[in-house]
């Protein structure tokens, strides 16, 4: 068995209203799947007078962080920019600049205005959409039909079996970099399902004794990454080369190139190690 995971939900709050007296907010600038930064600072996103961003058409209110306000904007729409940020892909900050909870409210940033983008008219009847006066959600005018923002079920496994672990290599990985197996839940299926016909479809390996671990939100672009460990329960790796290029057993004493600190892939991989 492995040891609990502590999780990080303290310092987040989605539930609190707006705040009306707050001095200082936190802002999250998004340009595609990048944010804005500010250079050589201990807070890596920008901190502006609340009384700024409270009422403007651009800027949307997120939630709280450390009991901060956060607010969201395009960065073709941000205002207050001096001329010091710098634009920065947010997978390059997971782990080494920021925190769990730093990164899950990055995260939602990004996937607040994607679905804001990808959600413009109705889907139901196609009439255009404005957002709701209140909840995190689109509302269509013709038909009355609400449209929340879209976030798409994941596995991700680690399958062992002893001092050996099952990793995967996407062509869209460098060179020499493998990482866990993982995939889209389909319409119907239980998380556990999933887990045992993505093993099986992209590696031909059949799995047994499944535990889950912990999740994670993943803004590339909508997904809920759910962690689980499995162990081998029979077969030979047969690659399907529409998911993966290459699958290979590793020791936990010769890992390649693997996931960085800050990602669910990495957590499992340590979790296994740390049991030897």
């Amino acid at each position: 068995m492995f040891e609990p995971i502590a999780i990080e939900t303290a310092m987040i709050d989605l539930s609190s209203p707006e705040s009306q007296d707050a001095e200082s907010a936190r802002c999250y600038i998004i340009h595609e799947q990048d944010v804005l930064i500010c250079a050589h600072v201990d807070r890596p996103f920008p901190e502006l007078p609340a009384k700024w961003l409270r009422q403007h058409p651009d800027y949307h209110f997120l939630g709280f962080l450390d009991g901060q306000p956060c607010y969201v904007c395009e960065f073709a729409c941000h205002e207050f920019d001096d001329g010091r940020l710098q634009r920065v892909p947010l997978r390059r900050l997971i782990g080494a600049t920021l925190n769990d909870a730093e990164f899950s409210m990055a995260s939602r940033a990004l996937q607040f205005l994607s679905w804001r983008k990808n959600h413009r008219f109705c889907s139901r009847c196609g009439s255009p959409t404005e957002p709701h006066p209140r909840d995190l959600a689109m509302t269509c005018a013709g038909c009355g039909y609400f449209q929340y923002p879209r976030i798409t079920p994941c596995i991700i496994t680690l399958v062992t079996d002893g001092e050996h672990a099952l990793l995967g290599r996407s062509a869209r990985f460098p060179e020499g970099f493998y990482s866990c197996l993982a995939g889209f839940m389909e319409a119907g299926e239980t998380a556990e399902q999933a887990l045992a016909r993505e093993v099986m479809e992209e590696s031909g390996i059949s799995v047994k004794n499944l535990e889950y671990l912990n999740s994670q939100s993943w803004p590339f672009p909508h997904s809920l990454m759910l962690g689980f460990m499995a162990e081998y329960a029979g077969g030979e790796i047969r690659i399907d080369d529409d998911e993966i290029v290459d699958a290979a057993w590793f020791h936990y004493q010769d890992l390649p190139m693997v996931p960085p600190v800050g990602t669910i892939a990495r957590l499992l991989i340590d979790q296994w190690i740390a049991r030897f």
